[in-house]
């Protein structure tokens, strides 16, 4: 019993803190290497990128034959009850180079249904910026139907400000 007592009223021995300090140490030069290693090319890098870290000069890349038509910009009265707010809207049509004559046509009907959609959507759905994605998919397709499929690849945004 006289064992019991002594080691109850000793404190328990604490640890060495040198083993946490290594591990610490190490792990914090094997990350600063394996940073180093993946910033440098080391390894992840592309077959195209040479030692000095700039692109090999034989690659080249083919843009995509592409035209663009531009839409006039439109301001667009979205205050309800005699409100006082505005939309102004450009855009441009991302077109194959062979269709651009036939969609310049179609422009004044393409601003005829953009302008009667963007009238009718509802100014919660204009101030909230993820629903932007959304109307222009849906811009997009109004735009397909009256172009016909395949002339308007994307309609570009190129302002949209509500005020």
């Amino acid at each position: 019993m006289a064992d019991e007592e002594e080691t109850e009223g000793e404190e328990p021995k604490k640890g060495s803190k040198k083993p946490l300090l290594i591990g610490l140490v190490l792990a914090l030069v094997l990350g600063g290497g394996g940073f180093f290693a993946v910033y440098s090319g080391m390894f992840l890098a592309p077959d195209s990128v040479v030692a000095d870290g700039s692109a090999s000069e034989d690659v080249d890349i083919e843009l995509p034959d592409v035209a663009f038509v531009a839409l006039d910009p439109l301001i667009i009265n979205t205050g309800a009850n005699g409100g006082r707010q505005h939309l102004r809207f450009q855009a441009q049509l991302e077109v194959s180079p062979v269709y651009v004559p036939e969609v310049e046509v179609m422009l004044p009907r393409i601003i005829d249904i953009l302008n009667g959609y963007l009238r009718a959507v509802e100014i919660r759905d204009l101030q909230d910026p993820m629903s932007l994605i959304r109307l222009r998919a849906q811009m997009l397709r109004r735009i397909q139907v009256v172009v016909g499929e395949g002339r308007v690849r994307d309609l570009l945004i190129m302002e949209f400000v509500l005020n």
